[in-house]
């Protein structure tokens, strides 16, 4: 993997989601790309040029359209139209309308947003979210985090658009804000000064659109902010505030500085904590003195005698009291639950809001008969359970606050992830000589690629670089989990928030915003913890018919116990003072009712999801989703690849062997020349010791010599012609693919060589063979100590590579692994994993991400070793953004604790409600006499969710299972970071 270079500076670390419309005419600028889109559909039934003519007169006189194109040949019409005006659905109406047959859409732009969603409080929820969203037309994908109250949605914004996708959630039930669409990539905030009309503002926004590289413009009139989403490559933050002062006319003046919208996230959540507390707060204002009315006072003679005066007829001034004051708990601060409910049976499933408004209302209406009977009555004697209502709802309030402020913990890994990077940067000035003339402090979000930065030591590094001037070490433990300070020097890659330690460095700006790699860990992150984990589907089975299940475990509690308080099966003892057999058989079945919790259900997998991979990425391990952490846990057999994964993966030529006339710097030109293509390791190995080669010699040039038809064989070598000749360096199998003869004595070389566990790189010149290299590339110091620990934990380990045998078995009894093959290309590695597969093992294979693509994605689990920087490497399930080996282990560990955790919870939750709901049916009532009052069941099932929550976040002290302290044997040779 590229070590801390230069190249590919300017590519998107991770590469955003969705696709994009077609290619725009030459010249034309981003902003007209975004204002109009391109469709194209097949058209049959086109039998001349006057089909065609009459298919375009009526599509042009569609309003929003710009331009249509009609092929008769082809059977094919392009239309360009402006989106706010007219849809991809209304013109293949118009063509559909003169009888024609149109097919689907050809070449569907998918468009990406993220919505927050709000009032989801079990699996149920979700569930319910996520089919709504799945049945508006044109969404291609949906998925609904239950614990991040999120939704990622994949839609084609020729059919539909965001306003349609946030109307279909809010009529399911729920509140839908946006958080972010494709369009956000780069955008920044901006409010306005000096202007003084909407003029102004209109004036600012034709000029900002006419900038090459801005792609939209926002412009909130009210609050004189603009929003402007531009291509980091063309533009930036700091030309688009010199625009807007350049807009204005004398004797106006306009400016613009940065403006930080607040986090709509965390604005939300606090709201609904103190939503919640409020409503628990004021429904205790209303609960508590119905408690005392009902069970407290009653029982403390002569201090409640006051309440059993009578008012009229048998209704006395305690019923009268609890009426009133449970009235507002239950319509108003309960009213949340009869619209949660209304919404859930209205879509045709059940949830808690079901569950609750059952039980309450039951209660509450049953007090109620009792106070107008008595109201009506002389000799009329009846228990009211008003204190049951109202008790319940606060309880479940109180639950419900609790878990939003547990909940709001279980992302706090990210949350101090994205407070790494500072403020305030140090921008350079540089002359035409690359000499410092000036210095200005500014903030972060106004920095711009190619930019220069001056880091002192103590400092945070605040965007991703490159080191052009200075030394130092660079503290990356927040970002990568390395505990000790890296090297820099000119050349090598800085990443935003880490801290600069000892030494001053002058850094070029590589990524801005949404870029950089903190950015991009972020979103992986966040994209993990909305996908679902595969055992999540055991709550998703189990909530389908959850609560119906308990509705009908609540009516026959209460038929069962009202059948026999009439029949007298029971003793008449056993019925409370002040109740009857149906007000006995009336509080079991409310219990049964709101005991049940399937909120404990929902949230067992997702939050301790959420807290592992806020966890990991804090340590440097990224695990891209529930399906990887779950498979993780699976493993008993790893692969290693040698190369980069158990050796450090810098490779140096030790030892040369000439075994022809031709003297030993133009064997090396040759084979560097050869080599100079190649990104493998042992090539730049090759190309680095011709260089120091050359030096010594009393050559300085870094110029290799020219080669044509260079070809890369996997597994075996390059081929080039270089100055004429045909150039062959790899292994023995390359020979004989040339059918290069091989001599005894390059044989015995070559053993000698490989005893020594070093790779014998053979140099063949018009297919002779002329000399040999000897390469070696150290172990890494933890790999025998890793390699002992997994087997300890019973995974198997196994190395795969395409090096000799001889060299692959020496090294492989160094490190403890029994199991080698070697001699194997990139496509063979994927054949072996699967070969072990079948076997009926779980698979999990550790490369550095180069040629190891095929064996990754190939793997039950793929782990990419060493990513640094490049966190966006596609075919991994998990990314290590450090080279240690103890990180693979993390990575299984964490996800063994995390699985554990989850059946943990799922044993909590189901256990929960296995004996809760017995409990509160009355089972023990006969034997002991416990009974589960309704108020105090409805704590229990809050107090279960809660519980769940808190259990996922003990996952938050997690700590590493090994650590090895490398002993370094002179400068450090930093392979941590790509």
């Amino acid at each position: 993997m590229e070590q801390n270079g230069e190249n590919h500076l300017k590519d998107p670390l991770l590469q955003a989601d969705g696709g994009g419309s077609g290619a725009s005419p030459a010249g034309a600028s981003p902003r007209k790309e975004r204002k109009t889109r391109k469709v194209m559909f097949n058209v049959r039934g086109i039998s001349c040029a006057s089909c065609a003519v009459s298919i375009e007169t009526v599509v042009a006189g569609l309003k929003g359209v710009e331009s249509v194109s009609v092929s008769p040949l082809q059977g094919q019409a392009v239309v360009q139209y402006r989106p706010e005006e007219a849809d991809a659905r209304t013109i293949k109406e118009a063509i559909e309308g003169l009888n024609f047959e149109v097919d689907e859409l050809q070449e569907q732009e998918i468009a990406v947003c993220r919505l927050q969603i709000k009032g989801m409080a079990c699996t149920s929820c979700s569930e319910s979210v996520e089919r709504a969203l799945q049945m508006v037309p044109g969404v291609k994908k949906a998925a609904v985090g239950l614990a991040l109250e999120e939704a990622k949605v994949h839609f084609d914004p020729n059919i539909t658009s965001r306003d349609l996708i946030i109307e279909a959630i809010e009529d399911a039930g729920f509140g839908a804000d946006l958080i972010s669409s494709g369009d956000d990539v780069n955008k920044v905030h901006l409010k306005l000064e000096g202007v003084s009309s909407p003029e102004d503002i209109k004036l600012i926004q034709s000029r900002l659109e006419s900038v090459e590289g801005v792609n939209n413009v926002e412009c909130d009139t009210a609050g004189q902010t603009i929003i402007v989403a531009y291509d980091p490559d063309v533009t930036g933050p700091r030309l688009l505030i010199q625009c807007i002062q350049d807009a204005a006319q004398p004797p106006k003046y306009f400016n613009a500085s940065l403006y930080s919208p607040p986090k709509q996230r965390e604005a939300e959540r606090h709201h609904e904590i103190r939503n919640y507390r409020n409503q628990f707060l004021w429904s205790c204002l209303f609960s508590v003195p119905v408690f005392m009315f009902s069970m407290v006072l009653p029982m403390i003679s002569p201090f409640g005698d006051w309440l059993f005066y009578k008012v009229c007829n048998n209704m006395t001034i305690g019923m009268l009291l609890r009426w009133l004051l449970c009235s507002p708990v239950q319509f108003i601060i309960g009213w949340r639950f009869y619209v949660g409910a209304y919404h859930a049976l209205k879509r045709g499933y059940s949830n808690m809001d079901v569950l609750v408004a059952l039980g309450t209302n039951a209660a509450y209406f049953y007090s109620v008969y009792i106070v107008l009977k008595a109201l009506t009555s002389e000799s009329f004697e009846g228990q009211d359970f008003f204190e049951t209502s109202a008790m319940l709802i606060s309880f479940i309030l109180l639950g419900k606050y609790l878990e939003v402020v547990a909940k709001g913990k279980t992302s706090d890994a990210l949350s101090k992830l994205t407070e790494l990077a500072p403020e305030t940067a140090c921008l350079l000035t540089l002359d035409k000589d690359g000499n410092a003339i000036s210095e200005t402090e500014i903030s972060t979000q106004l920095l711009q690629r190619n930019d220069v930065i001056k880091i002192v030591p103590g400092e945070k590094v605040p965007v991703d670089g490159v080191v052009i001037k200075g030394q130092s070490h660079v503290n990356e433990s927040m970002i990568t989990g390395e505990a000790r300070p890296i090297a820099k020097k000119p050349g090598d890659k800085v990443i935003g928030g880490t801290v600069n330690d000892n030494g001053c460095i002058i850094v070029k700006v590589t990524h801005v915003g949404s870029e950089t790699a903190l950015s991009q860990i972020v979103q992986l992150v966040e994209a993990a913890q909305l996908a679902r984990a595969p055992v999540q589907k055991l709550a998703d089975r189990i909530s389908r018919f959850f609560v119906p299940t308990v509705v009908v475990a609540a009516f026959l509690t209460w038929l069962g116990w009202f059948v026999a308080g009439q029949f007298d099966i029971y003793p008449r003892e056993w019925i409370p003072k002040a109740m009857d057999s149906f007000e006995l058989a009336l509080q079991f079945g409310i219990s049964v009712l709101v005991v049940a919790c399937p909120c404990a259900l929902g949230l067992a997998t997702p939050t301790a999801v959420m807290v592992a991979t806020g966890k990991g990425a804090s340590q440097g391990v990224l695990i891209k989703g529930g399906n990887a952490l779950e498979k993780a846990h699976k493993v008993k057999a790893i692969i290693f690849d040698k190369t980069g994964t158990l050796t450090v993966g810098k490779p140096s030529v030790v030892q040369t062997k000439v075994f022809a006339k031709i003297p030993l710097l133009e064997l090396c030109d040759l084979a560097a020349g050869a080599e100079a293509n190649s990104e493998h390791p042992l090539s730049k190995a090759i190309v680095e010791y011709t260089k120091k080669l050359r030096e010594q010699y009393g050559s300085h040039s870094d110029h290799m010599m020219e080669s044509k038809d260079f070809e890369v064989h996997p597994g075996a070598g390059v081929s080039a012609n270089v100055e004429g000749k045909l150039v062959l360096v790899g292994n023995k199998r390359l020979m004989q693919e040339f059918e290069v003869p091989i001599s005894s004595e390059v044989e015995g070389h070559m053993s000698e060589t490989e005893e020594l566990a070093r790779t014998c790189v053979l140099v063949a010149i018009d297919r002779t063979i002329c000399g040999a290299l000897s390469v070696s590339d150290p172990l890494k110091p933890e790999a025998g100590r890793a390699i002992s620990y997994l087997s300890s934990m019973g995974i198997s380990s196994i190395m795969v590579t395409g090096d000799n045998w001889a060299t692959a078995k020496s090294i492989a009894k160094e490190v403890g692994i029994g199991t080698v093959f070697a001699e194997i290309d990139p496509v063979g590695k994927a054949e072996k994993i699967k070969d072990l597969q079948m076997k009926g093992l779980t698979v999990a294979m550790v490369g550095d991400g180069i040629n190891d693509s095929p064996a990754l994605a190939a793997a039950d689990v793929g782990l990419a070793i060493g990513a640094g920087t490049d966190v966006a490497i596609e075919a991994a399930d998990i990314v290590l953004m450090r080279s240690s080996l103890e990180d693979v282990i993390t990575a299984i560990d964490l996800s063994r604790k995390t699985l554990s955790r989850i059946r943990l919870n799922y044993v909590w939750a189901l256990g929960y409600n296995v004996l809760g709901m017995p409990v509160a049916a009355g089972v023990l009532f006969p034997f002991t006499g416990i009974r589960l009052p309704p108020w105090l069941a409805g704590a229990c099932m809050a107090a279960s969710s809660v519980s769940v929550v808190c259990s996922s976040l003990l996952l938050q002290l997690y700590k590493k299972p090994l650590h090895v302290e490398e002993v370094a044997a002179g400068p450090k040779n930093d392979p941590d970071l790509v």
